[in-house]
């Protein structure tokens, strides 16, 4: 125990002697950590035919190019070496999250990151989207569950990316739209993509603001915690990112690259780690 508090007792000298409140905010490294939510954060189609590869999730993946979370943390203190765990599940929505918030309390993860929502908004039809109020009723009980039973534990939350330039990016790529024809992906924003129709162009506002919400929920239910969970600002949803962030397995997920921006963009709005080398 005595290395690990040795830098807490140097940040409040620091503190004292320079009056900075960023030394005193750094939070020690955790020996666990969890990843949660979707496909993104298990790295589907990041290395494969429609397969998770986890390796390279933006959250717990130890690809040396994606530059994950762990690695940043790894980095920091060896001592989270061999525990990045990754619950995340292909086709998860918040309805999920729960369960896997379960399963990093019973692994005693010290940190854990949570990037959920997309699938709640990608469904066949605008009525079988996810209702906001349940959407944060879901969030308020994942982060609740994780603040009573892991009281120490540091959360972070990212948003969920904009569909909508999703579909601005690959609307004019004709391989794109058979992809997303053919595996039926994301419809209520992918349907219909050269259509200039009115109720398409509504359509996709309609779901854009949807996940808009989703974002601004999760947000509040972050907030509601006070320093032990941070979020990205919307970091993620304002990326401009482009085709060439994409797997081109499915033209949705994010291949390496996109993962690695993912990893970059959240982990600037995280929290501050104490560097144990």
């Amino acid at each position: 125990m005595i290395p690990r508090l040795a830098p807490l007792f140097v940040a409040a000298v620091v503190l004292s002697a320079s009056g900075t409140a960023d030394a005193v905010t750094a939070q020690p490294v955790p020996q666990v950590m969890a990843a949660l939510g979707d496909s993104v954060s298990a790295g589907f189609n990041a290395c494969g035919f429609y397969v998770s590869c986890t390796s390279r999730s933006w959250a717990a993946g130890d690809n040396q190019r994606v530059n994950s979370h762990y690695l940043r943390l790894l980095s920091h203190d060896t001592s989270v070496q061999g525990h990045n765990l990754n619950f995340a599940v292909p086709g998860s929505t918040s309805a999920d999250l729960l369960g896997q918030v379960k399963r990093a309390v019973a692994a005693k993860a010290g940190y854990v990151t949570i990037l959920i929502g997309a699938q709640d908004a990608c469904v066949r039809a605008e009525k079988d989207m996810t209702p906001v109020d349940v959407y944060r009723r879901r969030m308020d009980q994942a982060l609740g569950t994780l603040r009573a039973e892991l009281p120490d534990v540091r959360v972070f939350v990212a948003s969920i990316p904009d569909v909508r330039r999703l579909w601005q990016v690959g609307k004019g790529n004709a391989l794109a739209r058979t992809f997303w024809a053919a595996g039926r992906i994301c419809q209520t924003m992918l349907a219909n993509p050269v259509s200039t129709k009115r109720a398409d162009v509504q359509r996709r506002a309609r779901v854009r603001q949807r996940v808009m919400d989703y974002n601004q929920a999760a947000a509040a239910s972050c907030a509601a915690l006070g320093e032990m969970c941070r979020s990205d600002g919307g970091a993620v949803f304002s990326f401009p990112f482009t085709m060439d962030h994409l797997s081109k397995w499915d033209y949705f997920h994010p291949n390496a690259l996109g993962q690695q921006v993912l990893a970059e963009q959240t982990f600037a709005h995280g929290f501050e780690w104490l560097d144990m080398r």
